[in-house]
């Protein structure tokens, strides 16, 4: 497994690298793991520094982690978290001109990716009703300090992969 440090204060347990996620979901289930750990949002999967293109640094992980929040808990309130196979936002690294009130803004951008998949070797953009994206595309703009526009990702796999990077 890349990018661990030659010396760790774990065991680390093999051979779960080569397992797929749902197979790795299903050996959480196995271990008895909360259902709300096997189904969280990477799980397993990269932290949520590989979703925020371009300078990693706190406050643009700040940015992510809380619009990250409202996807999670909309699409939960939704009922579609089993549904769907992994969604997410991620933090672009352009910004775009809005307005806010009565004053011009030049904040970031937030791109929602959902898909549905059995295993992740292939996948398609999950439909989400629209009355969820523009719930959560209000509430981020709203709630998430320094963003003022959210897109969503309507590429399948292949040829775009499910991460952005």
């Amino acid at each position: 497994m890349g990018g661990l440090p030659e010396r760790m204060k774990l065991e680390l347990l093999e051979p779960l690298r080569e397992l797929f996620k749902d197979e790795v979901r299903e050996v959480g289930a196995l271990l008895g793991l909360p259902n709300d750990i096997i189904w969280r949002q990477p799980f397993p999967g990269p932290g949520l520094s590989i979703r925020v293109l371009g300078e990693v640094n706190e406050e643009r992980l700040d940015v992510l982690r809380e619009a990250d929040a409202i996807v999670q808990e909309e699409v939960r309130r939704a009922g579609l978290e089993r549904d769907i196979w992994q969604s997410f936002a991620v933090l672009l690294p352009v910004r775009t001109v809005g307005v806010m009130g009565d004053f011009r803004t030049y904040a970031q951008v937030i791109a929602l990716r959902a898909v549905t998949s059995q295993d992740a070797m292939t996948a398609d953009w999950a439909r989400l009703p629209y009355e969820l994206l523009g719930r959560i595309s209000s509430r981020i703009i709203n709630e998430v300090k320094g963003v003022n526009r959210v897109v969503y990702d309507i590429s399948s796999k292949p040829p775009s992969t499910i991460e952005w990077e």
